[in-house]
């Protein structure tokens, strides 16, 4: 049964080219690379279909190409959480991964397991309640993730939001919503902001703080983009900084930081990607794991809260970008 399961479940992928997907970017260069990467993400997916240890699936997933690996991680929790809950009785597959290989990937397990919440009508609490107290609402960025890469003209067009998603989830889908932008529309700064510009007020906010951690991690574009996202998103830079921060934290627990990583932390944070990933650590000093507010929004809020103040004066590049704006 679960040889059956596992063969039904493989991806080709070809469901993850843009011409499939129907994404409206034009750039070829950022085409190309976005392409790569999610390429990355379904050949780690398929190889957590294929293997049947722990072990053998990390060394599989470390031959990925360093700058990309973090998404072969992400395919592959998102194939042993499906695993999981359709093969029910030998769940601890996901467990087992993040105390594994996965531990240092730990931001892209979670986010991982969260797409897995669109192939199946488990409810999203009883996910929830498998993964770490603060990380786990990454499991709800990576939900509203697939929804935006698989079903942009209802979650974005339309901007739908699942139903059976309450409360703060509903928050934390929009953070994923917002990354899957990155890909949607081509990386173009353009098309993101007018995107953007047409949700309602009150979700724009986490909607460009997926786009911030996209921007720091998948990357694919050049520092004058970058500069032009930074100059679109005047009003919520705290939260783009606060999503490349995020982004910055995530590959350097992996150790596999980059240059477009650390460009563009240099133009949204002001600082160098170490720096802002120990912003991200300071932030998370004495949070508690239960309250009346979600940890998660807590150490999120904190961080934006330390990039909303001096931010101009440590970024060289905002103060040209913002005599060129009309």
């Amino acid at each position: 049964m679960e040889r059956f399961v596992r063969r039904r479940l493989r991806l080709s992928p070809e469901a993850v080219s843009f011409a499939r997907r129907g994404f409206r970017g034009t750039g070829e260069a950022a085409r190309l690379h976005l392409e790569e990467v999610g390429r990355t993400f379904v050949d780690g997916y398929n190889a957590a279909l294929a293997e049947d240890g722990t072990d053998a699936l990390g060394r599989r997933l470390g031959e990925a190409p360093a700058a990309r690996r973090g998404f072969a991680f992400e395919g592959a929790a998102m194939a042993l959480t499906l695993l999981d809950l359709l093969v029910p009785w030998r769940r601890g597959r996901l467990a087992a991964f993040l105390a594994g290989p996965g531990r240092t990937h730990s931001y892209l397990v979670h986010v991982g397991a969260g797409w897995a919440l669109a192939r199946s009508p488990v409810p999203a609490s009883a996910l929830l309640r498998r993964l770490d107290p603060v990380e786990r609402w990454l499991a709800l960025d990576g939900f509203g993730f697939h929804e935006g890469f698989f079903r942009w003209p209802r979650s974005v067009v339309a901007q739908r939001v699942p139903r059976r998603l309450r409360g703060y989830a509903r928050r934390a889908f929009d953070q994923g919503l917002g990354r899957s932008l990155w890909f949607v529309e081509g990386a173009e700064p353009e098309r993101i902001a007018a995107t953007i510009g047409a949700f309602p007020p009150p979700r724009r906010a986490d909607l460009w703080s997926g786009v911030g951690l996209a921007s720091a991690y998948a990357g694919g574009v050049t520092r004058e983009a970058v500069e032009r996202l930074r100059l679109l998103g005047m009003g919520f830079l705290p939260q783009l900084a606060q999503g490349a921060a995020f982004a910055a934290k995530a590959r350097q627990l992996a150790g596999n930081e980059t240059p477009e990583t650390e460009m563009a932390c240099a133009v949204l944070c002001g600082l160098p990607a170490a720096a802002a990933a120990a912003v991200t650590d300071a932030a998370e000093e004495e949070l508690a794991a239960s309250g009346a507010e979600p940890a998660f929004e807590v150490w999120r809020r904190r961080i934006q809260e330390r990039f909303a103040t001096g931010r101009e004066a440590a970024c060289p590049s905002a103060t040209a970008w913002s005599a060129a704006a009309p």
